[in-house]
């Protein structure tokens, strides 16, 4: 207003001062056009108010109408723009209410500025409830550290993808995979936008899944384990038998005894392990003592199919982050699969070694082989080149690696034998 205000003093004062000297210029110049002729001097003095109209309405208009063409042209640039955001910020907001993931914007300090109906259903909060507030008190506290990091990292420009846990309003525990994104305006972070996805029951049923195949492997081991127990137990009913007769105990026998023991309190353990229900606990494990514990179990197999397991660990310890007895149940699927496409005799190799940051394990078999038809459509649920396969086994392994930061790959040539490779990183 102020400004208006002084443009419209500039052209009065201009006005006023061409309309000054015009009069004081046009009375000079009629007298000295009239040479004391009063009726020439009159005339002039008639129709120089007229002139001076004619003059200033030609210039005023041709200046208002250049100044309104600018502010008409302006003004559908302006509407024009207007458009083109309200349809962007429509855009923006259909992205934002229909998205059928959870979608929170927050300030530089936490605090929520917005949050979609699908956030609200998650949290079971209403915006209105929590605007202006921080949402750490919704977090699990095993991941409020990790989560802060994270946000603090989205601060500096670098996206984050995480899984957490959170307490909706009824404290019930929900699973979240999650995505930060830093807000970006005039090239200055002024927040981020969070976006969650409810994985909560996918979670479950990956669990059930996995749970349900490991039952199914330790079934199938059940009789081959049963039949390497029998071997020991023949000899030590012996034994008992032969010391009833003699009436004494030699230490010999007592020696071998122990030792066929020894093997059924490893295999029995092995199986109570494999088959107890635990708590996934991801911690600083060794894979080549994980493949030899294995392979106790699955020697019963390998020695019912008259195949031999060759181990071939790296000679320095490798570790990785994992739980046990997940990284367990992969390598009993792969091992047993290996052994059971070897038709007649025949050797399973399992090999591990390290390559640069990661793990290599490689479990090799001299079997029937499968066609690249075959291969592409492996660790599909339900595919299987078992004739009573479920195809359950290999989607539960590769479950498991991607949980594990890992990959699993397969190379196989018709009759020529099968290599599956499992890559993990290095603790």
């Amino acid at each position: 207003m102020e400004e208006s205000r002084k443009i419209a003093g500039k052209i009065a004062i201009v006005y006023v001062i061409i309309g000054a000297l015009w009069v004081i210029f046009s009375d000079r110049l009629s007298l000295a056009l009239a040479h004391n002729d009063m009726r020439v001097f009159m005339f002039f003095q008639q129709y120089k108010g007229w002139f001076f109209i004619l003059m200033t309405g030609i210039v005023i208009y041709a200046l208002i109408y250049k100044r309104a063409s600018k502010l008409v042209d302006s003004a559908e640039r302006l509407r024009s723009k207007e458009n083109q955001l309200q349809k962007s910020n429509q855009h923006y907001q259909s992205l934002f209410n229909n998205n059928p993931d959870a979608v929170f914007e927050i300030t530089r300090d936490g605090n929520l500025v917005a949050l979609n109906p699908e956030g609200e259903n998650i949290i079971g909060y209403t915006l209105k409830e929590l605007k202006g507030q921080p949402l750490n008190f919704l977090i699990h506290d095993e991941n409020k550290e990790d989560v802060g990091r994270m946000f603090n990292n989205t601060l500096d420009g670098i996206p984050e993808k995480f899984e957490m846990k959170i307490l909706s309003k009824t404290k019930k525990e929900r699973l979240l995979r999650c995505s930060l994104v830093p807000i970006i305006v005039d090239e200055k972070i002024i927040g981020v936008f969070g976006i969650g996805r409810d994985i909560t029951h996918y979670r479950e049923n990956e669990e059930m899944m996995i749970a349900s195949e490991k039952l199914s492997v330790i079934g199938q081991l059940a009789a081959a384990v049963a039949h390497e127990i029998r071997n020991p137990l023949t000899s030590l009913k012996g034994f008992v038998q032969l010391m009833q007769i003699t009436k004494r105990a030699e230490d010999e026998h007592l020696s071998v005894m122990l030792s066929e023991i020894e093997r059924i309190n490893l295999i029995s353990g092995e199986m109570l392990i494999l088959g107890k229900q635990q708590d996934i606990e991801f911690g600083r494990e060794e894979v080549n003592d994980i493949i030899r514990q294995v392979l106790v179990l699955m020697e019963a197999q390998a020695n019912l199919d008259n195949v031999k397991i060759e181990f071939l660990p790296d000679a320095e310890k490798l570790y990785v982050n994992a739980d046990q007895n997940q990284l367990k149940q992969v390598f009993i699927n792969l091992i047993k699969n290996a052994v059971e496409a070897i038709e007649e005799t025949g050797v399973a190799r399992v090999e591990t070694k390290k390559d640069l940051n990661r793990v290599l394990v490689n479990i090799e078999d001299n079997g029937v082989g499968m066609d690249q038809e075959w291969i592409d459509r492996l660790g599909e649920p339900f595919y299987s080149t078992k004739e009573k396969g479920t195809g359950l086994g290999l989607a539960v392994c590769q479950k498991i690696i991607e949980r594990h930061q890992g990959e699993i790959t397969f190379e196989s040539k018709k009759g020529r034998g099968t290599t599956v490779t499992i890559s993990l990183p290095l603790a």
